[in-house]
């Protein structure tokens, strides 16, 4: 049943908002036709879109040998996350997940004993049971997306002001 109501969301989209939604979540860089036959549309179709996203700093395109590619522009995304951020919290709001956030991660440090996620993955191999293994892992995993969130938070909050200030619409 899940593919039949992902196939009615699908015929309810345009041409161009498929290959929209499908780039937006490229996390390698794929080619065209790789999209197109994703979006089920035509290889000049997912160009004509994947051109315009380029052009918008959604995507990057890259040229490898005789192959276009194009990714998420990470550092655009990361400009954008940042902003929403700025825009949706307040500068205690933000200060607060960040000491949160690296509460857990030095409280991980100190319960296992590591000093990085991929340690901690490492030390599965002396794990006794299941449990501690899944365990390890789980944590590993939220530990690496931390880290990848303090520094947006660290971005966010070190650019508060000036941002606010120019995003400061009078009336």
């Amino acid at each position: 049943m899940p593919d039949e109501d992902q196939n009615d969301s699908r015929n309810s989209m345009t041409r161009g908002e498929r290959i929209r939604a499908a780039a937006r979540t490229l996390r390698t860089p794929r080619t065209a036709s790789w999209v197109a036959n994703e979006t089920e549309t035509s290889v000049k179709t997912a160009q004509k879109y994947l051109n315009q996203l380029v052009e918008d700093n959604v995507l990057r395109k890259i040229e490898q040998g005789d192959q276009t590619l194009y990714c998420v522009d990470q550092l655009m995304a990361t400009y954008r996350e940042v902003a929403a951020l700025q825009r949706e919290h307040s500068r205690e709001e933000l200060t607060d997940a960040l000491d949160s956030m690296r509460s857990k991660i030095t409280d991980w440090k100190q319960s296992y004993d590591v000093e990085t996620p991929g340690e901690l993955r490492a030390s599965i191999a002396d794990a006794d049971d299941d449990d501690d293994v899944e365990t390890r892992r789980e944590v590993a995993s939220e530990w690496e997306h931390l880290a990848d969130r303090v520094s947006i938070v660290r971005a966010a909050l070190n650019e508060y002001d000036w941002a606010t200030k120019r995003d400061f619409i009078s009336a």
